[in-house]
């Protein structure tokens, strides 16, 4: 046989109900000979739990009784025909009108025992029950309503009985025999001492009841049928991506149970356990789906992990002081003291120095449980052998389940290595020797972020999710936008990397989005759904959102966003940033911002300061990591400059030139922002920095490509005058590069820690000679590369590589 559970949920509306009953009959037809054990309607309980406490308060409890009367009446009128409602509408009225009389004794006497409390929930259990069996009843006549108070024996215990297992098993037995035939539903959560009073078996009550009924019947399955696809690797609430477990053994169901999976509860499973019972976990609402299983042996899976669990709130005591190193039983007598005072202890752990004890409990019980500590170490306290209780508030427990842990190497960095690069920290950690569990206490703030961020890291067959706030959506931040949205399915299917941009902002509004914004339409979103832009608020917000796996990128020329850098980094978000001003700064500024994003172990990647999408400032890092000695760079990385030297030649002036250079945007607004070689310089800065050397822009020499005359004019149209002026100066140098062999280029170079940057005539031999177009091209000669210089060409501008290049360095961040 088997036993069908189903949860509040199953049975809270009628449509549901009709759910329930489709499953039970297709069961029952395929001569699986089920026993269904029902809760009550989903919601009924904690009404009873209120109108009970009204009532011993004094205060009305009508409306809460006609709410449970219309709820149960309606699906009486809804799925029984009408030839069969009187005698079911006058039992529920009947069961009403007792609960009713009770409700009114409480409120007479203005007490409320636990006794009274019981009986008065039961009444969820006991009218759904009848309820369902009715309707059922229509189809399968065999189906019949038992009150399982009769047959589930406890002791007193109100509230949380406990069972009386021998007398339980001779009468649940006998009702097997005599109701051989039929299809019996059985009130969970209830049952009843020896006095035949009703009693409650505590949370998780109705899931017990089917394991205990299961286990005396020997049933081949219990079947918890609830709201989810089985048990999931985490709270599908917090992380999006947590998928249904196939396979679990009782010990991973029970860990992952303890630490907050409210699927099941884990006393549910100790009846199961010892019959070595399977527990299949199904949805009501997606019958077609296997669910979970929970058996004996745990199954085989690719994961190192079985799935996460946690408790949203915890509070942390700590006991410290020399009185308890070395002294015996002192852990004993503390953990005796709270047990009997029914306060639970969730998570302990000791240092290996016996110098101080941290355990975590129920918020509610944490005072209580340092009153009782402080009471019974009173001696030791006023000795300073202890020092007072500390309580720390507002922590949560995660915890990493799975059988697989104690055979794979590496699980513990991997959770901390997760939790560190996300910026949570630790307060406390326990593992058990068995290995199936490792737990950690965190700031309760950080448990959605920390779940997110340990869920990528052990199901590694998932897509990394990779959360993006950008900083500009000019021609660079729009060509990203639609470089990311059209390789978001090549990302996926290819790279298991998802891209979501939560915020963006440009000078006028800013957007945020944790779902990620719709790339398709980013600009509508903006524009309608935007708030007006601040800088300070946005980095705010980034924070204040504490998601994992955090990008903040910067896609402008402005010199605030650097400002913020450092304190990004600080946060624990990764830097992407296509502006050079944070980087050829100061150098104090660049070591800055270099040592914070290692100290938090996150990344600032800058490829396209120094050559668009050309990869350059990741060439010369691997060089030097791989134990390379740079001797000399050479470099030309400005391709407004390299257009202007590739065209001039032959009959043309190096006025026209410049000007047919504007006019296909190579130059800013005023060409000398180009040709005076500040950016130039800037990309060299980084170079020479990255190269180890600790230099200022100053000392660069920077040498003029422009005379004084065309760099003082006080106009752009003044200095194309004062250009025109000049053409003997610039047709001299054409002329004798050419009768020499000789090209002219602006070339950069970095040798013995000096960076001079200057124009150059070089001829055939030299690799920047047969330079073309506006390409960039740099040169790097090392101890390997001595003969034959390492050389990286390629276009050096335009939106399309800048924003391919930070498109590379995102996708690289997390990589190491």
């Amino acid at each position: 046989m088997k036993i069908l559970k189903f949860g509040g949920t199953s049975v809270g509306s009628v449509e549901s109900i009709q759910a329930v009953l489709k499953i039970v009959k297709a069961s029952f037809d395929a001569g699986e000979k089920p026993l269904v054990v029902l809760s009550a309607m989903s919601g009924v309980t904690n009404l009873l739990t209120q109108m009970a406490e009204d009532a011993a308060a004094g205060k009305p409890f009508d409306e809460g009784l006609k709410q449970l009367e219309e709820r149960h009446f309606d699906v009486v009128k809804k799925l029984i025909a009408v030839k069969y409602q009187n005698p079911v509408l006058t039992r529920l009225k009947l069961l009403f009108n007792e609960l009713e009389e009770l409700l009114q004794g409480v409120s007479a006497l203005k007490e409320l025992s636990n006794q009274s409390r019981d009986l008065i929930v039961s009444y969820g259990e006991r009218c759904s029950n009848y309820l369902v069996a009715k309707v059922m009843e229509q189809e399968v006549p065999e189906s019949e309503y038992i009150n399982a108070s009769y047959y589930v024996k406890t002791d007193s215990n109100f509230g949380n009985a406990h069972l009386n297992e021998p007398l339980t098993t001779q009468l649940i037995q006998a009702l097997s025999h005599t109701h051989a035939d039929k299809l019996l539903f059985v009130t969970g959560f209830i049952g009843s001492n020896e006095q035949g009073r009703i009693t409650t078996l505590g949370r998780g009550g109705s899931d017990y009841t089917a394991a205990i009924f299961g286990s005396v019947l020997n049933a081949s399955a219990i079947e918890i049928w609830t709201d989810v696809n089985g048990m999931l690797t985490a709270d599908p609430r917090i992380v999006k991506k947590a998928f249904s477990l196939p396979v679990l053994s009782y010990t991973e169901a029970m860990e992952l149970s303890y630490f907050g999976a409210k699927v099941i509860y884990p006393p549910t499973m100790v009846p199961a356990f010892l019959k070595k019972i399977p527990i299949v976990i199904r949805n009501t609402f997606e019958p077609e789906l296997a669910g979970t299983v929970i058996q004996f042996e745990s199954g085989k899976s690719s994961y190192p992990i079985k799935g996460i669990s946690s408790i949203a709130d915890v509070s942390v005591i700590n006991l410290t002081g020399s009185g308890m190193v070395g002294k015996s039983g002192f852990s004993g007598r503390l953990f005796t003291l709270l047990a009997r005072e029914q306060i639970n202890v969730i998570l302990i752990t000791q240092s290996s120095s016996e110098h101080s004890i941290t355990f975590a409990v129920n918020p509610s019980d944490a005072e209580k449980a340092v009153k009782l500590i402080s009471t019974e170490f009173e001696l030791e306290l006023l000795a300073n052998k202890l020092s007072a209780p500390v309580i720390e508030e507002s922590l949560s427990i995660l915890a990493i389940v799975g059988e697989n842990m104690k055979r794979t190497p590496g699980m513990s960095g991997r959770l901390f290595h997760a939790l560190g690069r996300n910026g949570i920290n630790v307060r406390a950690i326990a593992q058990g020797s068995s290995e199936f569990n490792i737990s950690v206490i965190i700031n309760k703030e950080d448990l959605a972020k920390a779940l997110n961020a340990v869920h990528d890291a052990f199901f590694a067959e998932l897509k990394k999710t990779l959360h993006v706030f950008n900083l500009g959506t000019g021609n660079i931040g729009a060509t990203l936008f639609r470089q990311l949205h059209e390789q978001h399915d090549f990302l996926l299917d290819h790279n298991d990397i998802e891209i979501k941009v939560v915020g963006l902002a440009n000078s006028r509004r800013m957007l945020f989005d944790a779902d990620g914004v719709d790339l398709s339409n980013w600009q509508s979103a903006l524009d309608e759904q935007g708030e007006v832009a601040d800088l300070a608020s946005f980095v705010s917000k980034m924070q204040a959102m504490n998601l994992p796996n955090c990008v903040f990128i910067d896609n402008t020329a402005s010199k605030l966003p650097a400002t913020y850098y450092e304190e990004i980094f600080r946060s624990n978000i990764s830097i992407v940033t296509c502006n050079k001003i944070a980087n050829s700064g100061e150098y104090a500024q660049y070591r800055s911002l270099h040592e914070t994003a290692r100290k938090h172990g996150v990344d600032f990647f800058y490829e396209t300061n120094v050559g668009a999408g050309l990869p350059i400032v990741r060439v010369l890092k691997d060089l030097m990591l791989s134990g390379d000695r740079i001797l000399k760079i050479e470099a030309i990385l400005s391709g407004t400059i390299s257009y202007i030297f590739n065209n001039f030649n032959g009959d043309a002036s190096f006025y026209d030139v410049v000007k047919k250079a504007q006019e296909l945007g190579y130059t800013e607004p005023d060409p000398r922002d180009d040709l005076g070689g500040v950016d130039f310089m800037r990309k060299m800065l980084i170079l020479a920095r990255d190269a180890g050397h600790v230099i200022e822009s100053s000392d660069v020499d920077l040498g003029n490509i422009l005379p004084e005359n065309c760099l003082k004019a006080s106009s752009v149209d003044e200095f194309y005058t004062e250009l025109l002026k000049s053409d003997d100066y610039f047709n001299n140098l054409k002329d004798q590069a050419a009768k020499e062999g000789k090209v002219i280029r602006y070339i950069g170079s970095l040798e013995d820690g000096k960076v001079s940057i200057s124009l150059q005539m070089v001829d055939e031999t030299h690799p920047f000679y047969a330079l073309s177009g506006s390409d960039n091209i740099i040169s790097f000669t090392t101890e390997r590369y001595k003969e034959r210089p390492l050389v990286v060409k390629g276009p050096g501008a335009g939106a399309e590589v800048t924003a391919g290049g930070v498109f590379a360095d995102l996708v690289n961040v997390g990589a190491k």
